[in-house]
């Protein structure tokens, strides 16, 4: 015998969420707190003058970044005091719990103190050593030091530090409890300002840079050598136009960043004369992809002894995220257009083992690798270096195949796709979607609160689950979630 749900019962249970039980969702209460206990042992127990390193040893006895080791040692480059900082604003705009936006304002001052004359950011900053008198501080000029003498100025672009570093203050500096900061602000505006001038004509940037580029930069299409030197020329390499690392894409991504939250079309003008580079700077015919750097002629040259001239997987991938990017921001086409074709030519280069290389010869498409020890370039990839990635890990396929079904969509579902939810129900699948990750959290947090790897404490490994907390914990309260009582914690000073 049928049943016929009546119409008032089919819309109360479409309308409300289902019963939940801890089995289904972790208390937001517990959550809360084992962000706060995370949280409080990196302000507390951590921080170095505001700022963070990218690890350290368990007993605290050492901080270490990329290269070096000292106490009093922060990390600009990601993971450390930039992505920490944000990670512990996203946890303050969750909770409104100001212990988080203590430890975001510390890594933002550490980096104001830090920023150099030149705008941006070196790679790490040791407070307690030889680095404030070794790099010419900002601070030094507003303190009235006119004359660089023998210090560093170089802001680097180079994985993602300066863009991580300003994308910190820059969020700060919107958010409700940072706006009033006359520091603050200048620092942000006088990191863009610097940042935008070194923009080159042709509208890259180099992997570094102190000065604004030459007015006279030389505007064209890229080309393909014929021939090209095949041992290392050892040159220097760092006011290239770079792709390498994201050199690129985390600047158009700021960029536009910087535009939602001011609504100064300086900034979406930078980006889009990034893609117009972008487009100068792909190949055309049967390897429609892009180099990791470019010399100013656009033609790619060798950067260090392990980067020859060639195409590459990796930066190619990168080149057409940052268009589509920039045509979900403008709606111009002529962004979009040519990213098929350079996703046909990764289909096509993918190795028979599933991966892909790094580099691929120019105009033959040939894997290139190099060799261990000797660096020399070879078509066989069985020998290489292990302290760089000569074959490509990862989803890569799986990142394509999501790129092509964005592009297949129209530009206003891809913008109404990004908008926070509108309804209780749809923030309670917000929820549901990070349940595991935030579960995964729970389990490997120690008793000091923190997560390690290998015996030391990780501040990737903090990024990570501070944000997939602060991302539940933010969509349980809109989904109405009700909370067990939070755990009690000692106040945080004021």
């Amino acid at each position: 015998m049928k049943t016929i749900m009546s119409s008032a019962l089919l819309a109360a249970i479409l309308t409300f969420p289902p019963l939940l039980t801890a089995e289904d969702l972790p208390d937001p209460a517990r959550v809360t707190t084992a962000m706060r206990e995370a949280n409080d042992f990196y302000l507390f127990k951590l921080a170095s003058h505001g700022g963070y390193a990218s690890a350290w040893k368990c007993d605290l006895s050492e901080a270490m970044v990329e290269g070096k080791r000292s106490k009093t040692i922060i990390s600009i480059q990601p993971h450390g005091t930039t992505t920490v900082g944000l990670a512990m604003l996203q946890a303050w705009q969750a909770t409104g719990d100001e212990a988080f936006l203590a430890g975001a304002k510390g890594a933002a001052k550490a980096l104001i103190d830090c920023q150099l004359e030149s705008g941006g950011w070196p790679a790490d900053f040791d407070f307690g050593g030889d680095d404030p008198k070794n790099w010419w501080l900002r601070k030094e000029v507003l303190a009235g030091q006119t004359e660089i003498g023998k210090q560093r100025n170089s802001s680097t672009l180079d994985d993602n530090k300066t863009q991580s570093a300003l994308r910190l203050l820059l969020e700060l500096s919107h958010d409700p409890a940072g706006r009033d900061d006359a520091e603050l602000r200048e620092a942000v505006t006088y990191a863009f300002d610097r940042v935008l001038a070194a923009q080159t004509k042709i509208g890259s940037w180099p992997q570094q840079f102190s000065d604004p580029a030459p007015t006279d930069g030389i505007v064209k299409k890229a080309t393909m050598p014929m021939e090209w030197p095949r041992e290392f020329p050892n040159e220097k390499y760092t006011n290239f136009h770079t792709l390498n690392d994201g050199n690129l894409e985390k600047l158009v991504l700021l960029m536009l960043r910087a535009r939602e939250l001011t609504g100064k079309d300086r900034y979406l003008e930078a980006a889009k004369r990034c893609g117009d580079f972008l487009l100068l700077a792909q190949f055309e015919g049967n390897q429609p992809a892009w180099a990791q750097q470019y010399n100013q002629e656009m033609i790619p040259v060798w950067a260090r002894k392990f980067e020859p001239p060639a195409l590459t997987s990796t930066e190619s991938f990168g080149a057409c995220t940052t268009l589509f990017e920039i045509w979900i921001a403008t709606g111009e086409e002529k962004y979009r257009a040519t990213i098929p074709a350079a996703l046909d030519w990764l289909e096509k280069s993918r190795l028979p083992d599933g991966q892909w290389a790094r580099f691929y010869e120019l105009h033959t498409n040939k894997p290139l690798y190099c060799e261990d020890k000797t660096y020399a370039l070879t078509y066989d990839g069985s020998n290489t270096p292990d302290r760089y990635g000569f074959k490509i890990e990862g989803d890569l396929i799986g990142k394509i195949e999501k790129l092509r079904e964005a592009l297949a969509k129209p530009r206003d579902e891809v913008l109404a796709s990004r908008k926070d939810p509108e309804t209780a129900e749809r923030w309670l699948k917000a929820a549901r979607n990070v349940r595991s990750k935030v579960k995964t959290a729970l389990e490997d947090q120690n008793k000091d609160g923190v997560w390690t790897d290998d015996n030391e404490i990780e501040a990737g490994l903090f990024v990570k689950h501070l944000n997939a907390m602060s991302t539940y914990v933010n969509a349980s309260a809109k989904a109405k979630l009700n909370p067990s009582t939070p755990q009690p914690l000692n106040p945080f000073p004021k």
